[in-house]
């Protein structure tokens, strides 16, 4: 195998395990913590995405087959993805939304982000974001088991595809430390804009086993999420400077409700 051969060999191997490492909490070995495997890691962050989603679906799945009503198993499969990232990506929604309701400078709106308390802005933020992604599994899962389960998966993918187009080059770091300074910047536009349509194609092909309007509205659910998460994305770098973890965080939870409720709306 020549060098060229073993490169995508190499991206996977230091990318899987920074991507399960740095955003879910399955133990993995992460072997190298550098600009190269936060690329290659998120690249691979829709991988990590699906098994977010898929255990998501299964637990969903499990109590509803149990006799749960469908509210129950949206509750299920909505805390699943929290329990899986030690709710950093919710945590990382209320900073950011606390730090984005504030009126002062951009630098103190960072000190208040890093903050272990939430503000106002984030509670309500926080309340409004769970409440719109268990009402849309539970219609979802109110439709039947397949379509909760599509539900879960799709919007697992999405959040995660979200963190690979936030991580583009194109986007700068807020601050010189942290998780978002180690990933920020590190995904060249192309791979992350070709992460994006694979994704996409990937979600359509899974909603085209119940039909092809299924295919359609998966298809869409992602790019909805990715749009409105690139939103989230840019009015963070206008007020903030860059990109912080707390920024992804809230871009993934953006993404993952934009695909609920795109799903919904279908």
């Amino acid at each position: 195998m020549t060098a060229s051969d073993q490169r995508p060999v190499r991206a996977l191997r230091d990318g899987l395990p920074f991507a399960f490492g740095t955003l879910t909490v399955i133990p993995v070995d992460v072997p190298r913590w550098d600009r190269a495997a936060a690329r290659a890691g998120m690249l691979c962050a829709p991988v990590a995405g699906l098994v977010v989603g898929l255990a998501a679906a299964a637990l969903g799945c499990a109590l509803s087959a149990a006799g749960a009503g469908a509210l129950l198993a949206a509750v299920a499969s909505a805390a699943v993805p929290a329990v899986l990232t030690r709710g950093l990506h919710l945590d990382g929604l209320a900073d950011t939304a606390d730090g984005l309701g504030s009126a002062k400078p951009a630098d103190e709106a960072l000190r208040i982000m890093k903050r272990s308390d939430i503000g106002p802005f984030g509670v309500v933020t926080l309340l409004f974001v769970l409440l719109a992604q268990v009402a849309a599994l539970a219609e979802a899962y109110a439709h039947g088991l397949a379509q909760g389960a599509l539900a879960a998966v799709v919007a697992g993918v999405a959040a995660r595809c979200a963190l690979t187009l936030a991580a583009r080059t194109a986007v700068p770091a807020a601050r010189p430390e942290g998780l978002g300074a180690v990933v920020a910047g590190t995904v060249p536009t192309r791979a992350a804009v070709a992460a994006l349509a694979v994704t996409t194609a990937c979600a359509a092909a899974v909603g085209a086993l119940a039909g092809p309007a299924q295919a359609v509205r998966c298809a869409l659910a992602v790019l909805a999420a990715a749009a409105v998460a690139e939103v989230l994305l840019r009015h963070c770098v206008r007020r903030f400077g860059g990109v912080t973890g707390d920024v992804f965080g809230g871009v993934a939870e953006t993404a993952a409700t934009t695909a609920l409720v795109a799903l919904a709306l279908g």
